[in-house]
Formats: structure tokens, sequence, C-alpha cells
């Protein structure tokens, strides 16, 4: 673990913090996944094939070990790509899969740029692709990836998860406290380099001020510097190109007349990859040309008549990963979540940090394809075959720690794309269609495509697929029969703190 952690804190820049939080979300991935895995059989469960594992730089430890054990849990092969910028981690992690019993036939690691992995997913012999990085990476993969099918003459599947605007809105009756320290750690812990980070903190006019003012003074208080020092909170960035990325973004909202407030570096940090926590106030969500992966929160002030429509603004902007709201009146939390396009929701705590098997991570929409890694639907999506499943069986509260509730629910997608040309097969796909809550749309150009059913010959199929991979906007997958009911749903993770209110009655009871 010593050994691990040490070279996540060189090699990704992490604090130490961070790289125990790594080194416990890889063991819990391993764990989950192997357990999910009891019961699978040869008559029932069939692996896909040699799965690509593409992973980022900013979870180098973590979700290069769970995209990992998720495909090799479920029967597949592997060859593990990590981020160029954290060769080091993976090589040590692939070799502790080696020293655990995995065969070097089952696991085998390639280094090396966006180029290679360009060419490992364009493999005739890569039956599936696991992906965490930029939206913009992963639409990539899905028009290579359509170019082919499978060797069962089906879609390749692609798992995506991808970046996020997330939002966190706090109203009048927030708890002020309580809401900077979230705040505080949603926004800059691990230098903001984190996708399920808060970018947009919504606060209602009542209570701005004084929140912006505690704000400022918490971020006086974060101490910038080497991440090797356990009195570090905030790191430096990945590289000078995301520096320079970060930097010119605060200059431009600074030209464009929006506030931006910066406590000053250390001196000693003036060489380093350092951007400073920064809190800029902008008028509108749309102010923001895209995600700004790094230290910077961005804070929108709204009158309380405008909730509604302040979450659907952050809607608007495609992306749904994650969302926090603060509020102590059960009416406004329903009705915000309620609202929220986002795939982990968070009450009256941080947005950061989920764990396995107790918040599943993911996104939809531009934020991903799901499913969520750390879910009850991730093996399956890397079977090619499975027994079928009641999704409404998945449902309900998970186990988590003492103080939270967390939940698990499915929303159906809602259009999806029905394709072929016999009638009879056309009406088994309205029917899969309908007992999923979904709507049924036989427009290809239909803006809010979010799945399609496909049955058909092959070359109508790779036509299909061809001209789904071109679409702007989110990924759109394609399925062939039997019908996965499961994938036609979006699914919802909620976190609540159930003592920042009221406290937890289920506390009292212990004794």
């Amino acid at each position: 673990m010593l050994s691990l952690m040490g070279l996540i804190v060189r090699e990704a820049g992490k604090t130490f913090g961070n790289a125990i939080g790594e080194v416990r979300e890889a063991v819990d991935f391993l764990r989950y996944y192997a357990s999910q895995a009891r019961g699978f059989s040869d008559a029932t469960h069939r692996p896909i094939g040699l799965v690509a594992c593409i992973s980022p730089w900013n979870f180098p430890l973590s979700i290069f070990t769970g995209q990992i054990a998720g495909a090799l849990a479920a029967g597949n092969a592997v060859v593990a790509k990590p981020a160029e910028e954290t060769p080091l981690i993976a090589a040590a992690m692939v070799a502790l899969f080696a020293e655990g019993g995995v065969p070097a036939g089952a696991l085998q690691l390639v280094i090396g740029d966006g180029g290679i992995g360009a060419r490992l997913v364009a493999d005739p012999a890569i039956a599936s692709v696991v992906f965490t990085g930029s939206t913009e990476a992963a639409r990539s993969i899905n028009r290579t990836l359509a170019r082919r099918l499978g060797r069962d003459g089906k879609p390749i599947p692609l798992i995506a998860e991808t970046g996020g605007q997330n939002a966190l809105v706090a109203d009048s009756s927030a708890l002020s406290e309580q809401l900077v320290g979230d705040a505080i750690v949603s926004a800059f812990d691990s230098a903001g380099q984190r996708c399920s980070a808060l970018r947009v903190l919504c606060l209602q006019d009542d209570i701005a001020d004084r929140v912006l003012a505690m704000l400022k003074g918490a971020m006086a208080e974060l101490s910038v510097g080497n991440p090797d020092r356990l009195s570090t909170d905030v790191g430096p960035v990945i590289s000078a190109e995301a520096q320079k990325r970060l930097l010119d973004h605060i200059e431009r909202m600074r030209g464009q007349g929006h506030a931006v407030y910066q406590p000053p570096l250390p001196a000693e940090t003036g060489r380093g990859l350092f951007v400073p926590p920064t809190l800029i106030e902008i008028d509108a969500v749309a102010d923001l040309l895209g995600e700004v992966f790094g230290p910077v929160l961005h804070v929108l002030r709204y009158p309380r008549e405008r909730l509604d429509e302040t979450i659907r603004a952050v809607n608007r902007t495609g992306f749904g990963l994650t969302f926090g709201v603060h509020s102590r009146i059960d009416e406004t939390i329903e009705r915000a979540t309620a609202a929220s396009a986002a795939g982990n929701q968070y009450v009256n705590r941080n947005l950061i940090g989920a764990v396995v098997g107790v918040q599943p991570f993911g996104g939809h929409g531009l934020s991903g394809t799901g499913p969520k890694a750390g879910g009850p639907l991730y093996l399956r999506r890397l079977l090619s075959a499975r027994p079928p499943l009641a999704p409404e069986s998945l449902e309900g509260e998970l186990v988590g720690p003492v103080g939270e509730r967390n939940t698990y629910a499915l929303r159906p997608k809602g259009s999806i794309l029905c394709v072929a040309r016999d009638p009879a097969a056309l009406q088994a796909q309205i029917e899969v269609v309908r007992a999923s809550g979904n709507r049924a749309t036989f427009e290809i150009d239909d803006p809010h495509i979010s799945a399609a059913l496909f049955a058909g010959n092959e070359d109508e199929l790779r036509a299909l697929l061809s001209r789904v991979a071109e679409r702007e906007g989110p990924i759109v997958p394609v399925h062939c029969a039997p019908y996965p009911l499961e994938f036609l749903f979006d699914e919802v993770s909620r976190s609540v703190n159930t003592a920042a209110a009221g406290g937890n009655a289920s506390l009292m009871a212990i004794g």
C-alpha cells in the first residue's frame, strides 16, 4: 500500500489523503466485482472476448483497477492502456494482478499516448471498450467502433464515463457553515481534477453575500503546495497544458468583467504546475463554454422563484454526472433532485468520493453511456450473453455508513429509436420500449434519442451505427435482440446526509 501511495503522490501529484482514497477504492472495486461474479454460469453468462480498458490520469490507480477487475470478473481478457501521464502506477498494479494469480495471457499492459489508444480501439480483436476521459475522445472511440461489428454480428459495446458540468444548488434554509465546507471539498480537493468536482455553485440571493464571504475566507486557509507534505490541501495540476488552459479561462472570464477571487500562491509554488483555488462569479450557466477541469469554482446567484429554471439551465448543458442540493426543506430537496438530470445526486453533503457498491458512479447524456462503475449492471454490459433481469428488482436502499442514506433507482431513458423492416420485429421493439416506460420513435433525426433497437441484416446495422455515431450530442448505444431491458434506463444514485438536518434517528437506536 505504501509503495502505491508514494507512486500516486509522485507521478500524479496527489496528496496523501487522495492517495489513500485511491488504494481504498481500488480494493473496493476488486471485492465488489468478484462478489458480483459469484453465481455466473458458463451456460448463462458468456464473456464478450478481449476488452480494451483505457483509463485516465486523474484516478490512475482506482479507475485503472476497476476497469480491469470488471472485465476480468466477467470472464474476459484485457488489454489495459493507462493515461500517458501515469504509466508507473499502472505497471505497479499490473504486477500486483500477476502476483495475485492473473495469468499474463489474460492481462496485458500497453503504454503510450492517445495515438496508441486509437490503434488499440481500431484493432479487430477488440470486442469491447471501457473508457474514462473526455467527451470528445469518447465520441471518437464510438465512431471507430461503429465501423465494424463484433464476432456475434452485433455492435461492439462501449462503456464510457466522461465529464460533467456539476452543480450544487443551495436555498436560504441551507446551513452556511456546512455548505461552505462541502463546497470547498467538492471544488478544490484533488485540485478540482475529478469528474465529479463541483463546477457551479448556485446560491439563493438571500444567502449569497454571506456565503461568498465565508467561501473566500475558507479558500484563503487552503494550503497549496508540494503534495508530499501532509499539510498540503491542494497540489499541482497534471501538466503545463492543463495549467495554461485553466489560467487562460480565468483571464478570459476576468476580461469579460466577471468578479474573480484568488488567494495568493506561496512563493515556493512559483515554478510548479499550480493553479490557485479560484472563485468566479457568473450571471448564467451559459457563461461557461464547457467543463473547466481544475480548482475553479463558478458561483451563480438566483432568486427563490427561479430555482427550477436554474436546474433546467444546468440540464441544458447536456451533462448529467453529479448534482447537489443543500436545503433543510424536504419539498425543496425532492423538487430539485427530481428536476436534475444527473446520475449521482447528493443531499446536504459534498459531491465527491462515491463509494463502490454504495454510491455507484456514472452519468448519462454528455457524461457517459453507463452502466455505472461499482454498480449492479456493469458486469452485465461486458457479457455477450446473460440471463434476463427484472430491472425493478435492483432498486432500493443500498447498505452504507451510518449517517447516510444511499438509494439506487432507474429512470426510463426517454426516446428509443426502433429500426426494423419486418412488422413483427418492429412490434416486438415497441413492446420492449413500452415495458421500460420509454417512448418509441422511428425518426433517426429525432434529437432526443437516447438508445436504439435494431433488427435486420448486417449491412443495415453498419449503416445505422455509422449514422448514429456521427450525431451531435450524447453517444447513442444500439442494441440487437434479445433486447436488454435494463440498459433502457438511466441509473440514479442518491446519497443523503441524514445527520445534517435534524440528525439521524438510527444513531439513537445504537446501544
